[in-house]
């Protein structure tokens, strides 16, 4: 684990995974620009799904409504980060919302620019199919953690991401370096804030987890692994 949180971003190891330099830098070339505040929204659910996002700078968390009007966070992207929804089906429309929570510099790809790209460059299509793969294989650990191991579960998954995708090595310990609200974690479990809180203090009590200036420090990485029953996916893929 120590080694594994000096390497660089885990978006940026998510990209070059897929893409190769020369790609990527294909990929750039058919985008625009445009700039994002935070509180705005890229799409909502329901919108037409014909883009890609490239985030330059800034985050963007994707979101989930429930019938009861709950947001449930699926994702916080970072600089370096590719995402967005497009299909092969003629008027595809998104599934989730993307808010921009910090004000962001985003690289948009239409799909049609897209398209064009792949027919042109059979090594960027095989990439692109890479990339896609690993979307689905993202969203798939997330519902079989949300789903299989209950909330304490879904929690302990959660923290690990955290630690993939912030953390830092302070000897055995690991820092999550982004401050998180009780209310934000349980919107990434689909709990509320009431059982969140409970959840933590039995993780403080028993000394796995930490707090320390509001930011969270795990302790005992191995009990959150037994808990969720990890299967030590690589890093890119074990991720928020």
């Amino acid at each position: 684990m120590t080694d594994m949180l000096q390497r660089k971003p885990v978006s940026q190891v998510a990209n070059s995974d897929c893409f190769t330099e020369e790609s990527l830098t294909k990929l750039k070339e058919i985008m625009y620009e445009m700039r994002a505040e935070a509180g705005n929204h890229l799409f909502w659910e329901g919108d037409t799904a014909d883009k890609l996002y490239f985030l330059k700078r800034g985050q963007v968390k994707i979101t989930k409504a429930s019938d009861e009007g709950k947001s449930f966070i699926l994702y916080v992207y970072n600089t370096g980060d590719l995402f967005g929804q497009v299909d092969p089906f003629q008027n595809s429309v998104h599934s989730f919302n993307a808010e921009v929570t910090e004000n962001s510099i985003i690289g948009v790809i239409q799909q049609k620019d897209l398209e064009v790209l792949l027919w042109q460059h059979g090594d960027l299509a095989v990439e692109f199919m890479k990339w896609m793969g690993l979307m689905h294989r993202m969203t798939q650990t997330k519902f079989r953690d949300l789903m299989m191991f209950g909330k304490p579960g879904a929690l302990c998954s959660t923290l690990i991401r955290l630690c993939n995708t912030y953390g830092k090595s302070h000897g055995s310990e690991i820092v999550i370096t982004k401050k998180l609200t009780n209310s934000e974690l349980a919107d990434m479990i689909g709990a509320t804030r009431e059982s969140v809180n409970r959840m933590l203090g039995d993780l403080k009590r028993a000394n796995i987890i930490a707090m320390e200036n509001n930011y969270i420090v795990v302790k005992d990485l191995p009990y959150l692994r037994d808990i969720c029953q990890c299967e030590n996916c690589p890093v890119d893929m074990c991720r928020i």
